[in-house]
This record gives structure tokens, C-alpha cells and sequence, in this order.
């Protein structure tokens, strides 16, 4: 598996794309990001380096609808766009694609399985062990650097606006049952920035190694997003600092757990 090359080719496809326009730039920098998170994951799992490559490989392509989807679009919303997992899997395959990344064809199912599942609420079933295997590990290494971002990326120009917004307890509900957030039925009602800043802090729920959560604690990444944010209503403060002691408690045990 020649990486270099697939790098080549994947900085060739976005440069068709305006690299001047700050979200298409943001994702070839996350794309690229989420190859060195995924192949430091797959490291630490001792696979071959093979497989290592592979996870790697995965990391690089996970994306790459996003950047026909903004141009069409103007948006990475799924919901009003597309999926872009499912769409990434139909541009590697037309005019078979995926060559220019990988020349033997023996890993395309798994290749089109973990990309198509990186996005999803959960995994899909019935999924063979490698399936699954490089499904998780995409969605670990895609998340961290959604977290990254949260500390230098998101809300950007409108923490002041975010700060002025309200949090109940009903809204940090799935935090005390330390599961994923739904953004659907957690969090219907409250407006799109708390959604999304309640919806990657949940994403500590969904990690699946144990080098994932070392990660997390490592960089603090929680504790920096959170303290962007002086909110001024007073049980905001208190839910939002409820969601920091549950998040970090979490990470503590998962990170020094005896499981991969």
C-alpha cells in the first residue's frame, strides 16, 4: 500500500476544489488529521502493518464527499444535503475510483463498510470482524478531531451569541445515563450551537479503545471547550459544569481501564 501516493491523489481531487474558502480548506486539514489519528489508533492495537495502512488509508478517504457536498450544497449538514458517508462510497466506486488510492481491490469492502459507517448514529449489524474492526477505528479517530476543533475551530465568530444561550437539565440528560446524545430527542428544541456543542461532548459515550480516551485526556480537549464559554444564565453554568465532572470522570475510567 503505497500512502504517499494516496495522499498525492487526494490533495490532486481537492484542489478542484476552492482551498481559498475556509470550510474546504478546514475539512482537507481534518481529513489529513484523522490519517495520523487513525494510524496511531491502529498502532496501538498491534495489527500488521497492513492493517495499520489500511486504518490509515480509512482515515484519508473518510471525507471525501464533504467537499462536493459544500460546493453543491453550502452546507455539511446531512440532514438538509446528503449523507456523506454513503456519498464518499459512491465516488470511490464510480469509474472505480478507489484505484488511484489503492491498487489491489481485496480491501474495498471493508474500505467502503467503514467510511459508509463513520457518520452514522450507530453501526450498522452484521457486520464481519475487519468490518467492524475499521469501522470503530475510523469513527474514534473522526471524533477525536471533531473535538479538536471544538477547542480552536467551532463557534468561531458567535461564542458571544452561544454564551447568551440556555441549558436545562432535561438537555443533559443522556450525560447522567452516559450514553450518546440524540440530537433528534435530547435535544429537538435547543438551538443548533448547544446542539452541537452537547452532541460532540456525548461523544466520549461512543469510543470504543482504550488509546482513544488516553488521547482525550491527554490533550484536555473537554476541559479547553468548555472553558471557552462564560454562559451567563446561572443554571447553565451549573449543567454545563455538571456535563464536564460526568465527561471527565468517564474518560478517567475508560483511559485507565484494562480493555484495548
Amino acid at each position: 500500500m503505497d500512502l504517499d501516493m494516496s495522499k498525492q491523489e487526494f490533495l490532486k481531487y481537492t484542489s478542484n476544489y476552492d482551498w481559498e474558502n475556509f470550510n474546504i480548506k478546514r475539512k482537507v486539514d481534518h481529513s489529513l488529521r484523522v490519517m495520523k489519528i487513525s494510524e496511531n489508533i491502529a498502532k496501538s492495537l498491534n495489527l500488521s502493518r497492513e492493517e495499520i495502512d489500511l486504518a490509515t488509508l480509512i482515515g484519508l478517504l473518510h471525507d471525501i464527499a464533504r467537499f462536493d457536498q459544500f460546493t453543491i450544497y453550502n452546507t455539511f449538514n446531512d440532514s438538509k444535503s446528503i449523507d456523506h458517508g454513503n456519498y464518499g462510497v459512491e465516488i470511490l466506486q464510480k469509474e472505480n475510483y478507489i484505484r488511484n488510492y489503492i491498487k489491489e481491490d481485496k480491501y474495498d469492502q471493508i474500505i467502503f463498510t467503514a467510511i459508509k459507517n463513520h457518520n452514522k448514529f450507530k453501526i450498522e449489524k452484521n457486520l464481519d470482524e475487519k468490518e467492524l474492526l475499521f469501522s470503530k477505528i475510523i469513527r474514534d479517530a473522526d471524533k477525536i478531531d471533531i473535538l479538536y476543533q471544538g477547542i480552536c475551530i467551532s463557534w468561531k465568530d458567535n461564542i458571544k451569541d452561544v454564551e447568551q444561550e440556555k441549558i436545562s437539565e432535561k438537555e443533559i440528560q443522556s450525560f447522567y445515563e452516559k450514553r450518546l446524545v440524540n440530537r433528534n430527542t435530547d435535544l429537538k428544541y435547543t438551538s443548533n450551537e448547544i446542539r452541537h456543542l452537547l452532541t460532540i461532548l456525548g461523544f466520549v459515550f461512543d469510543l470504543n479503545f482504550k488509546i482513544s480516551y488516553k488521547i482525550l485526556k491527554e490533550s484536555n480537549y473537554i476541559n479547553s471547550i468548555i472553558n471557552r464559554f462564560n454562559f451567563q444564565d446561572t443554571d447553565t453554568q451549573k449543567n454545563i459544569e455538571m456535563v464536564r465532572e460526568i465527561v471527565n470522570e468517564y474518560i478517567d475510567i475508560k483511559a485507565e481501564g484494562d480493555s484495548k
